[in-house]
């Protein structure tokens, strides 16, 4: 049985769609985060119904405001500018432009960004209310 063309169309219809991540509105922002990041999840915008994504920008000398775990979903991290590290449970890893960064689920994650801040596009499977927040996560 082959599928044919129409059946791989969102149920919204539309065959592809495109926003410039800036116009996407700032989470970070909404949350009261700014000082520390800005994080944009075109999603919805998209209408994307399985992948997720997340364009975030942590600002010069900060960390994100929060670590975060996934019970299911793996992520993928694409390093687009700047440099810092990412924490992954206690592990720390340096990261520089065009890097790429695969996490397993139920590892703890959280970037920091270094002197020129860091721009990080996050691709992984939609999954509703499958993380969670882990709090005190950089130990200082």
């Amino acid at each position: 049985m082959r599928l044919s063309a129409l059946s791989a169309i969102p149920s919204d219809g539309m065959k592809y769609a495109k926003k410039n991540l800036r116009e996407i509105e700032d989470s970070a922002l909404q949350h009261g985060l700014s000082n520390h990041q800005e994080a944009r999840f075109p999603q919805s915008d998209l209408g994307a119904e399985q992948t997720g994504m997340n364009f975030l920008i942590v600002k010069p000398g900060q960390r994100e405001a929060f670590a975060h775990r996934h019970r299911t979903a793996e992520e993928i991290y694409g390093i687009l500018d700047g440099t810092g590290r990412v924490k992954l449970d206690e592990e720390l890893v340096e990261l520089a432009p065009l890097d790429a960064v695969r996490v397993s689920p139920g590892v703890a994650r959280s970037f920091e960004a270094g002197p020129d801040g860091l721009q990080v596009l996050i691709f992984g499977p939609h999954v509703e209310s499958d993380g969670e927040m882990v709090q005190d996560f950089w130990g200082e």
